[in-house]
Formats: C-alpha cells, structure tokens, sequence
C-alpha cells in the first residue's frame, strides 16, 4: 500500500500517519525525519544537504529525492509505504512519480485531510507546553489544572512561537500556496481522495481505513 498523505498544520496528518503505520504495518516516512537523520549520520547526501542548510537555504530537490529513494528501497517499505511531507511542488511531485516507476512502487492513493482554516486555528493555538518537564496541554481539548501551570512538575506553560495567530495564519497560507496545485495535480490522476478530518482520531481513522481497504 503506497500513499502520500497531505493535510494542513493542525489537521492530525501525523497521528493518522502513526495509526495507520500500526495498523498496515508500513513506515511512516517523514521527509523532515528522514533529512535530520542522514545529517545527523553523515551520509554523502545529509552531507550534501547540510551545506544548504547551514547557509540557511532550502536544500535542493535532488538531494530530497535521492533521500528518499535510498529510505524507499529499505526492507521495510516491501509492502508500502507512508509519504509525509512530500512531495510540496508539481516538480517534487514529477520527480517522485518517475522514482517510484523506477522502484515499480507506485501511488495508489493520496489522502488529503480537509479541516476548516478556524478550526485548524483553534487547534494550534490553544497548545501550551511546560517549560521544565516539555508536557503537553491544549486549552480547550486538555487543559491543566490550574491555569498556565503544568499539572505534573509545577513548571510554567508557555505558547510557542509557531503556535500563534498571526504565525498559524501565515503557515496555513504557505501551506495553500504549495499544496493547491498538488491537489489538483493529483485530482488529474484519479488517486486523490479528500478525507473529513473534523471528527475525532478514531472516526478519521476509520474513514481512511474505509478508503484504503476498498483499494
């Protein structure tokens, strides 16, 4: 089973991918992931990829793709795989596709996790994280005890940056810019399919799973 799973800051793309990669016993292959570990491991292409990014530039499409070619032709993807934050452009995308003919694992399925901009805006906003034991805490869904303090240490929550308004707003953004043209792109191939993420994780699951069972 061979999917690529979109869905905006906020709409749960990452615990769904984390169920499903239970469920089908498949990897969950997060490209961000995947980039910080061949860094980090210092292989010819994280090597590659860390001169961009010490310059504080974006790395190159070649270097991701060959990345990912090296994580897809591992033993554990024999039976499928989970693409998450890839590809992000048409070009990304024609160059994924011509990998995956290559390896003879192609899409069979894109999954796009819709959830309305508001609700996407309350969900990231109201998280709260400690500032001494890092817990989590979310102001309408998880709140502490006793407001801006953590319930296990005592410590102080905090907002992160990435966590605000104005910073949402203009991830969601970002994120409409890249996307909209892949979701057509995909549309065109007939493998798109538009999943309501506005339930709780259980219900969503099941939707995908409905999906992806009747594949």
């Amino acid at each position: 089973m061979n999917i690529v799973l979109f869905g905006p800051p906020g709409a749960g793309k990452g615990t769904q991918a984390k169920e499903l990669s239970e469920f089908y016993t498949i990897p969950h292959i997060s490209t961000g992931d995947i980039l910080r570990e061949n860094v980090k491991n210092e292989t010819e292409l994280g090597s590659k990829a860390k001169e961009y990014m010490d310059k504080g530039e974006l790395v190159p499409d070649e270097v991701l793709i060959g990345i990912i070619k090296n994580r897809l032709v591992e033993p554990d993807c024999e039976n499928g795989y989970i693409l998450d934050g890839y590809p992000r452009t048409v070009n990304q995308a024609d160059a994924l596709e011509d990998i995956l003919n290559k390896l003879e694992k192609p899409l069979e399925v894109v999954l796009n996790i819709e959830v309305p901009e508001e609700e996407l805006i309350t969900r990231l906003s109201g998280r709260r994280i400690c500032s001494n034991c890092g817990a989590n805490y979310h102001l309408k869904f998880s709140p502490p005890e006793k407001d801006g303090i953590c319930d296990v240490c005592g410590g102080k929550l905090y907002q992160r940056d990435d966590d605000k308004e104005e910073v949402i707003k203009q991830r969601l953004d970002t994120y409409n810019n890249q996307t909209a043209p892949l979701i057509d792109y995909y549309k065109r191939k007939d493998i798109l399919v538009n999943i309501d993420g506005t339930g709780n994780v259980e219900d969503v699951f099941e939707e995908i799973r409905g999906v992806l069972d009747n594949l």
